[in-house]
């Protein structure tokens, strides 16, 4: 390299080092001044943080991946209790929802480890327009552009400011390759449908009467799964929010293990949910003709910025669970553009380990109604076959 060529790549280098310097103090001096309610200026904290160590290795670990900002310290207690607590909501669910244009009007054998009827409503209310399931895929997305990185987070992922992910955890190719496959069915159930939020409703919910919440669009899941594409599926209706939401992971795990060791066959676990956002903000989405709530897939990393991964949060499925949520997507994009919102990625585990294909599936927000959460399974319902078969 000539002088000046190494002179200019120098100055560039110092310009980039000067900026991520400049950025890494100031997370740094932002959330001491948040966390600690100091009174002191932010000069007087970047004075005190000179003597730390500076944080460049964090930034060079994770410059192939999404930067975040960072979070505060939790104990094991409180990581537990915001576990129910940091799903997307109000507070951060409306910019989301812009983010993904959603505002205005989200085979192997082997298992993981009583099925209910349809809310009676659901078949009630599907008056106004019948749904037509795709037959043929409505856009094309090539493979080298998913083994981009960059298209690929933007395009298909949300990922939340308490963490991060590379490229080597996002890898397209290795994502796309495992099998989803379900195993020959043997009469068993092979899918399971449960709420660790029983309680979340919609905005014409009937208080009372759990076929207007979400249980009651697992319902209606359950029903088309069975029924229209021939799966054997077991809806558990247990209630673990009731009174107490900050614990429904930890009451619901046990239940969990429970069901998965007494049906061995089972090899997918849905925890069905309802997203909370701003009451200006509905999630509407017009799919083959017909109005419903658009759907948001979701998955806990057991990583934070702060700490990094969290031994005891371990999820030995967190590959199996990234590649499920991914080739969802990747089909919902496929056949059903505009269902779904971008895949939300969050620091924690959200019982996602127990089965390597588990789903958390946020189906529209409190400000839907229960005929749109009711009708997103139609769509839900083709995309699971699709993806669960190979076809």
């Amino acid at each position: 390299m000539n002088q000046t060529l190494f002179e200019q790549a120098l100055s560039e280098g110092k310009r980039v080092l000067f900026h991520q310097t400049a950025r890494q103090y100031a997370m740094q001096i932002g959330y001491i001044m948040e966390q600690d309610g100091t009174e002191k200026t932010a000069a007087q904290v970047l004075l005190e943080l000179s003597g730390r160590p500076f944080p460049l290795t964090e930034y060079i670990d994770t410059a192939d991946g999404y930067e975040t900002q960072v979070e505060s310290h939790f104990s094991y207690e409180e990581i537990v209790a915001m576990e129910a607590s940091d799903e997307p909501d109000a507070a951060d669910g409306t910019a989301l929802n812009e983010e993904n244009g959603g505002a205005g009007v989200t085979a192997g054998a082997g298992g993981c480890s009583g099925t209910a009827t349809a809310a009676e409503n659901a078949a009630n209310s599907q008056t106004t327009v019948e749904f037509q399931v795709s037959q043929a895929p409505k856009t094309d997305i090539p493979l080298d552009k998913l083994n981009d990185f960059d298209y690929l987070i933007h395009n298909f992922y949300v990922v939340d400011k308490t963490t991060t992910i590379t490229g080597e955890q996002l890898n397209a190719s290795e994502l796309l390759a495992r099998d989803m496959r379900l195993a020959a069915p043997t009469g068993q159930p092979q899918i399971l449908i449960y709420h660790t939020h029983s309680q979340e409703g919609y905005a014409d919910s009937v208080p009372g009467d759990p076929n207007t919440t979400v249980v009651g669009v697992g319902n209606y899941l359950t029903e088309l799964l069975q029924e229209r594409y021939g799966l054997s599926v077991l809806h558990h209706t247990g209630e673990y929010d009731v009174n107490d939401r900050d614990h429904a992971y930890a009451k619901a795990g046990p239940a969990l293990e429970q069901i998965l060791a007494e049906n061995p066959g089972i090899e997918v676990v849905i925890d069905l949910h309802r997203d909370g956002v701003a009451d200006t903000t509905r999630l509407v989405a017009d799919v083959n003709g017909k109005q419903m709530a658009s759907i948001m897939f979701f998955n806990g990393l057991s990583r934070t910025t702060a700490t990094g991964d969290i031994p005891y949060l371990y999820n030995p499925n967190l590959s199996d669970n990234l590649a499920f949520s991914l080739q969802m997507q990747l089909k919902a994009k496929q056949y059903y553009p505009g269902f779904s919102r971008s895949i939300y990625l969050k620091g924690y585990r959200y019982n996602m380990h127990y089965c390597p294909k588990t789903l958390l599936v946020e189906v529209g927000a409190q400000t839907n109604t229960v005929d749109e959460a009711m009708s997103a399974m139609e769509p839900l319902a083709d995309i699971l076959y699709r993806v669960l078969t190979g076809n």
